[in-house]
């Protein structure tokens, strides 16, 4: 299997492994997920996951993670995003992606964000959406408010609708 299909596949659950594994330490989900992001690669490039389920690798990923946290320093060597993986192939650089913002649109977020906060919003509207922008789910934010997710999904179109009302979006 190529190893781009295999990532699109996998990186779901390696995001909520490296979500799940935030405490443990001081770094962030990305450097989380990059740390799997770059076991893998090396195993890939050592023909590891030929012919393995799709759980296994998860699971040797999560498994490597929680080496990485508890040793405090990587178990693999340091790998190069440019490096080929083999020759006239793709570099890991290449499939990771680059979230890299410019000005420009990181300007745009913070008017778009302010003016949906300035559009009316009821108590547990501006509840939702604060935890919109910290990245919650809409399980986690139901988990907070205390309600169920179907609700926290009706205060979330609502919040739509009223910033579509006032003409911000089409």
């Amino acid at each position: 299997m190529d190893f781009r299909i295999l990532l699109e596949k996998i990186t779901p659950a390696l995001k909520y492994i490296a979500r799940k594994h935030l405490l443990y330490g001081f770094y962030d989900e990305k450097d989380l997920y990059q740390e799997m992001c770059l076991y893998l690669w090396q195993n890939y490039a050592n023909g590891l996951p030929i012919g393995i389920n799709e759980a296994y690798v998860i699971k040797a990923c999560e498994f490597h993670l929680q080496n990485f946290l508890r040793k405090g320093r990587p178990k693999a060597p340091l790998s190069s995003l440019d490096k080929l993986i083999s020759p006239g192939s793709i570099t890991l650089g290449d499939i990771l992606e680059d979230n890299k913002t410019n000005l420009e649109s990181d300007i745009d977020y913070k008017l778009t964000v302010d003016e949906i906060k300035s559009i009316g919003l009821s108590d547990k509207e501006q509840m939702v959406f604060s935890c919109l922008l910290k990245g919650y789910t809409v399980r986690e934010i139901a988990k907070e408010m205390d309600c169920s997710h179907v609700m926290v999904i009706k205060h979330k179109k609502n919040i739509i609708k009223k910033w579509r009302g006032k003409g911000y979006q089409k």
